[in-house]
This record gives structure tokens, sequence and C-alpha cells, in this order.
């Protein structure tokens, strides 16, 4: 390969293109982070240099002080979020771009979140961590002790199919602490579908008309993990109990899935709840078929407190 000085022999305004030539590798030459690489590299000659200062130019330029960058936002990089690394490719300088920190810190949030679904559930909840749990509060923390015992289990070699049923009043938390487990499991590589009941079942009432209830009940079903969110607060119906929230945990019980409940119900005030239907009047044993299930295959957390949501 001719160096670039070479190739511009026989040109009119040679001595202009030297000149300038000059400068660049003056430019390249000065620039601290090609001279940390040529002292790791004391076999880099002068013909090197000028073979590859195209590279090199491409280098110092692309190079944007990532040290002070913040976030991946005010990334200054030709490629934003990657960082040009210098490296010897034969008789050449050549370049390759690597992440930076913050798009590898981007890219792992990406994937995390691409591991937690969520129907109808507000986005805040999906960011929600252990951490945020005030540890002075003893219930509070007493349910998250539970809950990162119910990850542990469910991420083990062994896996579980034991869920929680976390019940309690309006705005204590219940929710947040299902996103705190679905982030936890997350970063153990573990998906979690987590759906607002009410919401959902309407949302398969509607889905009668287009035929598509077997289809999104299939994704619900095969959840690794699922969380059902406020389940009691929904309008019952018959075909809701017996077509849909029981063809779900009938599946999830014999494929041996955890499935996680938050409910203003205990077990008995959600068994009565669900012996109501608009149009079958009281049916007990439905509704008890349909508790053995989700008492059975959970463990109950009662959570207590304040209502944090009027104190925002």
């Amino acid at each position: 390969m001719k160096s670039i000085s070479e190739s511009m022999k026989g040109f009119a305004d040679r001595p202009k293109v030297e000149k300038e030539l000059i400068e660049v590798k003056k430019k390249v030459l000065a620039h601290p982070d090609w001279k940390a690489f040529h002292q790791t590299h004391p076999e880099i000659t002068n013909q090197m240099i000028d073979r590859s200062l195209p590279r090199l130019l491409e280098f110092v330029e692309g190079s944007k002080n990532c040290e002070g960058c913040l976030d991946l936002e005010r990334c200054q990089n030709m490629l934003k979020g990657y960082e040009p690394q210098l490296f010897i490719n034969g008789q050449i300088i050549d370049v390759t771009y690597n992440r930076c920190h913050n798009k590898i810190a981007q890219d792992e949030l990406e994937n995390l979140q691409s591991l937690i679904k969520s129907y109808f559930i507000p986005k805040d909840i999906l960011s929600a961590t252990f951490e945020q749990f005030d540890k002075k509060d003893t219930e509070r923390y007493q349910a998250t002790l539970k809950a990162a015992e119910f990850v542990k289990a469910v991420s083990s070699p062994e896996g579980s199919s034991q869920g929680l049923y976390v019940n309690g009043q309006f705005g204590v938390g219940k929710t947040f602490l299902m996103g705190a487990i679905a982030n936890s499991l997350a970063k153990r590589n573990i998906q979690t579908i987590l759906v607002y009941t009410p919401d959902f079942f309407r949302e398969m009432k509607t889905s009668i008309g287009d035929q598509t209830v077997d289809e999104k009940l299939d994704v619900i079903k095969k959840a690794p993990v699922l969380v059902l969110d406020d389940i009691g607060a929904e309008t019952m119906s018959s075909w809701i109990r017996d077509e849909v929230l029981g063809s779900i945990l009938q599946y999830r019980m014999m494929e041996k899935l955890p499935t996680c409940y938050t409910s203003n119900y205990d077990y008995e005030e959600l068994e009565e709840h669900l012996s109501y239907s608009q149009k079958g009047g009281i049916e007990q044993l439905k509704a008890k078929r349909i508790m053995e299930r989700i008492k059975h295959f959970t463990t109950p957390i009662s959570l207590g407190g304040e209502n944090r949501r009027t104190n925002k």
C-alpha cells in the first residue's frame, strides 16, 4: 500500500497537498490519545503513520472527550454512543468503534425492558426497585423480603411454581412491589408480564368480535412469570371467570408457571367477589375452584400503611 505522499506525486498542487498533510500529521501526533497508543506500540514506524493518516484523522476527530460525557443524549462523538479505538492491522493503524459506558448502560436497560411486558400498567411501575422501599417501615420491608425470596426461588435452577398474593388497600404500593419483582427477574433474564386485570378482562370481551381471544390468552398463559394486578376490581361475569381467568390458571398450574396477584381483597373476600356474576347470580362452587388454584399456588402478603398516592 502506498503512503498518501507517494499517491500525491504528479499532482500540480503537490506543495499545497503536502503542506496540508503535514498539518494533519501534526494534529494527529499532538492528540493525547494517540500519544498514549503510540507509547504502548513502539513498533509503529513513521511510514505506518503516513499510510494510516486518514484513519488517524478519523480517530482524533471522532473522539470528543468521553470522560466528561454525562449521558448518551449529549454525546459529541461522530457515532453517538461509540468510542473510536486504534489497533494495529498489519502494516497500518486502523480504527474500530466500541460502545461507551453510557451506551452499554442504555442497551442493558433496553434489554431489561424487553423482558418486562405490561398491559395497561403505568410506565413508572416498570422502573421500580426493592431499594426504593423504606426499610424503616417494618411491614413494607418484610413484604420486600418475601418478594426477594420469590425472585430467588423462581430464578434458581430448580425454579418454582409458587407465586405471591399481595393484598392491601388502595395506594399502599402493591403494584410497585410487583414492578420491583419484574425488574429483579429481568436482571436474571426472566421475562415477566404485568397485566392490569380489569382492563385486560374488558379487552377480552371486545376481542370476541375480532376472534383474537385465543391468541391474546396464549400470550398471558405462557408468560414465564405473570402478574395479575388489581384482581377483584373488575366487573365479574361467568365467561370472564370460567373461560378467561380459569383457563389461564389451569394452564399455568399444569405447566408449573408462577403467578402473582395484587388485590384490595384477601382470599375470602376475593372468593365472594368471584362467586357473583352479572347474569349467573351466586356461583360459589365455581368461585371456590378458582380460589383453590390461587390459594394453593401463592404465598399471601398483607401490605398495609398509608395511601402514598395521595401524599405525592
